[in-house]
């Protein structure tokens, strides 16, 4: 059996590259970037036909399983490559994993557009191009979906547990934290929300999470 994931780390693709390493999953990382045409060539086209990555070929022995979107991705290795042991982060219960499909799919819906639009405008661009009232603008919308977040993990909290779906980092975490990380440049907002800001603080000091981010 072989696990492929096609992306770089300074991409979506983060994501089912962090849960990979999170796991000691064996895999092998096709580098494909998102620039230059890269994904729009007739191979590339064959694995995701909307011309994006990542993109997760995985050789079983029942056949070839090919996944896109990048939750999914990460979802899918949770589930398929990891055990549900209670120690991992793949989901150990019912419980588990529903949280985890519900806090990555509001992630992709409530904090990914303006999380981006944060990244972009504050930091990522060149300055000359960037539109600080973009991010301004988006800052403000995210207090929302912030607030949402910061809710749950003061109960979660108080129930004992430290992070989105129990008391261990999950594939939940994962996907969140990914999106989440967006938002380092906004200091600011992220100060309004200390659960989130200490949550995600210890999510990125992971050394998965360090060690996928250098896959590029």
């Amino acid at each position: 059996m072989t696990l492929k994931i096609y992306g770089i780390s300074a991409s979506r693709a983060l994501r089912p590259l962090w849960a990979a390493v999170e796991l000691g999953v064996p895999f092998e990382q096709v580098p494909s970037t998102y620039k230059g045409g890269a994904t729009r060539t007739p191979e590339f086209l064959s694995l995701n036909p909307n011309g994006h990555i990542p993109v997760v070929v995985d050789e079983r022995a029942e056949g070839t399983v090919t996944v896109w979107e990048s939750m999914a991705c990460a979802l899918y290795i949770a589930r398929v490559h990891g055990q549900p042991d209670g120690r991992s982060i793949t989901p150990a219960n019912a419980r588990e994993e529903a949280e985890a499909l519900r806090w990555s799919f509001w992630a992709v819906t409530e904090l990914e557009k303006d999380a981006l639009t944060v990244l972009m405008h504050r930091m990522a661009m060149p300055a000359e191009q960037r539109k600080p009232e973009l991010a301004d603008q988006a800052e403000s919308r995210l207090k929302v979906p912030l607030a949402v977040l910061e809710k749950h993990l003061q109960a979660q909290s108080a129930q004992g547990e430290a992070y989105l779906a129990a008391n261990r980092f999950t594939v939940a975490d994962v996907c969140v934290a990914s999106v989440a990380n967006w938002l380092r440049p906004a200091a600011g907002l992220l100060a309004t929300c200390p659960a989130v800001s200490a949550w995600l603080d210890v999510c990125l000091a992971r050394e998965a999470f360090n060690q996928a981010r250098k896959m590029d």
